[in-house]
């Protein structure tokens, strides 16, 4: 019988898929200052570059199956819970914590004197907790007020759950039919909505619902149909194709096909592409931080976002001025997801991942 020690232990990563996550979690941090700097998102460069989303949920189901598909009979429904709650978890609420002092102490506003104690403790506890709570009509009803993202891993949570429950022992003929129905509920939204960004806010929550379904399904089906392509592209290839999928020029009347297309099939395929390479010594360690710094990026960003919305809101300052704040804010959180990730989130991890092994 396999010790429980060795179940709980993390297999191992796919480089260069962790190294791809970085790569969209930088891109995804670009595109939500250029959409504050740049409202018309045809005029923006990185216009498509919310689809980064859609590349993780394909992205976290090729993954999720991967570690899991093997041993959640052994270890277990609730231990399976436990371990995604200590990997993803510590930054809901770092990200919360960063959120909380950024709400209190933006300089370009004072929301605390609008909401007050009472509503602002519940906007903390429900971003905490996960609980969407779409208040604040000055943030455009994000469903975490304090930090936006989180949208994404409130869906990450559902469909773990739902994993763990059931779909970790759906036949493949069933996963390929729940594929198929997330399809054309996909193409659905994009039709109605006339492009598939949905899911952060009240009045478009059940995108998000649909956009994590489909994706993640076709993750799973990757992974077990063994859909994983060999190939010698490499990394900064790879990331070149995938950056190209975000740069695609925006455009109103064509974006309920591009963007389907590239979810279902452009971003599934890197996916496969980026499993079946080999990583090169060369760019070996830079790989390897990308995808590091990729989740405590994605998480700790926006609560700064904020700030630079009303710096633009109140002091409306040129497009040359942004040139340069929006390269250098970049780097900057890229510095301090880096930090969060070695002085809190890594240890706090660390620490809880030995509990849980000594409980066991």
């Amino acid at each position: 019988m396999i010790a429980k020690e060795n179940l709980l232990k993390t297999k191992q990563h796919f480089e260069i898929l962790d190294g791809l996550r970085g790569i969209a979690a930088i891109a995804v941090v670009v595109f939500h200052f250029m959409e504050i700097a740049i409202t018309d998102y045809s005029k923006n460069f990185i216009g498509h570059g919310y689809l980064a989303v859609d590349f993780f949920f394909c992205l976290s189901g090729f993954v999720i199956v991967y570690a899991y598909d093997s041993r959640i009979g052994q270890i277990g429904i609730w231990q399976f819970v436990k371990l995604r709650l200590i990997r993803l978890q510590p930054l809901v609420v770092i990200g919360s914590i960063l959120g909380l002092l950024t709400f209190l102490f933006d300089p370009f506003s004072d929301f605390y004197a609008i909401y007050g104690f009472g509503k602002t403790a519940l906007i903390f506890l429900s971003s905490i907790c996960l609980i969407p709570y779409p208040v604040m009509e000055e943030r455009y009803f994000n469903l975490f007020n304090l930090n936006a993202p989180a949208w994404s891993l409130f869906w990450e949570y559902v469909i773990n759950i739902i994993y763990a429950l059931a779909l970790f022992k759906a036949p493949k003929r069933v996963l390929q039919v729940l594929t198929l129905m997330g399809a054309i509920f996909l193409c659905y939204v994009a039709i109605n909505s006339k492009n598939i960004s949905g899911g952060w806010g009240g009045p478009n929550f059940w995108d998000g619902g649909v956009r994590v379904l489909f994706s993640f399904f076709l993750g799973m089906l990757i992974y077990r149909s063994n859909w994983i392509i060999k190939n010698k592209i490499g990394f900064l290839a790879l990331g070149i194709f995938l950056l190209i999928g975000f740069l695609i020029p925006y455009n109103d009347e064509y974006n309920w096909v591009v963007e389907p297309i590239l979810v279902m099939f452009y971003f599934p395929l890197i996916v496969s592409l980026g499993a079946g390479s080999s990583l090169k010594p060369s760019v070996k360690k830079l790989a390897k931080l990308s995808g590091e710094i990729s989740y405590p990026l994605y998480m700790t960003h926006y609560p700064f976002v904020w700030i630079f919305l009303t710096y633009v809101a109140v002091v409306k300052p040129s497009l040359s001025t942004l040139a340069l704040v929006i390269p250098i804010s970049v780097i900057l959180l890229i510095i301090l997801a880096y930090l969060s990730l070695i002085f809190i989130d890594a240890p706090i991890r660390n620490y809880l991942k030995n509990k849980l092994t000594k409980a066991s």
